[in-house]
């Protein structure tokens, strides 16, 4: 009967079935396509994260990060290896595989049960709570130099940059000084964002009628990608500013030209601003009227909280 079945195949019959199984229907190409993409979108953004730091705050997250994945390989990898060897061994045709169906307890296997994931735990809270203090958003970065205050105020859907000292600002581009500490102020003028600047540090939230601080650094000349990582609606997607670390006089030249040739901050450039929109430039300012980042704040709270949080006024 099976030699009667085997002549009854054509030849070369098989082989077509198997090209025949390899073609994809336009459901398999779209999930593949779906698997594949977030992995090369992965890899041509790794370069512009965290992983690839331009500034001690950064570096000290990836070295936290990769500290995590080796601590955690401890446990996932004996694993991978115990599971596979498990199902060999005990498998219904061994005849290696030791029946106890008395077997109660074992301190040994207990120990490792417990012992294990407990140690890991310990070290891993240790290195979370030494790593949320030398990370404090609110901690002064150690430098020579004073550090560069920022004011930030995060729209719909752009970021306005304010710098208090030099008496300029700029929408959706900011720029400081490669080597020296930048004090970030923040607050938002509408709904809560969060703000990033990937290379440099990580993300801290804006919230109308606050206030809160973040300090970075790059520590050499560069432009990386800033956004807003908080979803705000239609905008959110282009809602990303250039960051750009120049040399001392280089950002001195940037903002002499602005207070030469730009148009101040006054009340009309304010209200278009503070529209709902997405610029197809940056936009630069090059006056600010003193107070302005106090006016914000206090605008949400009567004037109550900007002496507290140690606003200009």
């Amino acid at each position: 009967m099976g030699k009667g079945l085997c002549r009854n195949v054509r030849p070369g019959a098989g082989l077509a079935a198997l090209r025949h199984s390899l073609k994809w229907s336009p459901k398999a190409a779209l999930c593949a396509l779906g698997l594949i993409l977030p992995l090369l979108s992965a890899c041509t953004t790794a370069g512009d994260g965290f992983l690839n730091p331009a500034g001690p705050v950064a570096a000290a997250l990836r070295d936290h990060f990769v500290f995590i994945v080796l601590v955690m390989i401890l446990v996932i990898l004996p694993l991978l290896i115990a599971l596979p060897w498990t199902l060999w061994r005990y498998r219904i045709a061994s005849k290696h595989a030791n029946y106890r169906p008395d077997w109660e307890f074992s301190w040994t296997l207990e120990l490792l049960v417990w012992g294990i994931p407990a140690v890991i735990i310990c070290v891993l809270g240790w290195q979370l709570s030494r790593q949320s203090y030398q990370l404090d958003p609110y901690r002064p970065l150690a430098s020579t130099q004073e550090p560069l205050e920022v004011q930030v105020v995060a729209l719909d859907w752009k970021w306005l940059f304010i710098y208090p000292e030099q008496g300029v600002a700029s929408v959706n581009e900011l720029v400081f000084v490669a080597g020296r500490p930048v004090h970030f102020r923040l607050t938002s003028n509408t709904v809560m964002q969060s703000f990033m600047i990937p290379r440099l540090g990580g993300q801290i939230y804006t919230m109308a009628g606050m206030v809160t601080q973040l300090n970075l650094l790059a520590s050499e000349p560069g432009e990386f990608r800033g956004e807003n990582t908080q979803y705000n609606g239609m905008g959110f997607a282009q809602q990303k500013f250039q960051a750009r670390a120049v040399t001392s006089s280089e950002f001195d030249a940037w903002a002499n030209t602005l207070r030469q040739s730009h148009p101040a901050l006054d009340e009309a450039a304010w209200a278009l601003l503070a529209q709902s929109s997405v610029l197809p430039a940056p936009q630069m300012f090059g006056s600010v009227p003193t107070g302005f980042f106090a006016h914000i704040v206090t605008d949400f709270t009567g004037g109550h909280h900007a002496q507290a949080d140690g606003i200009e006024q």
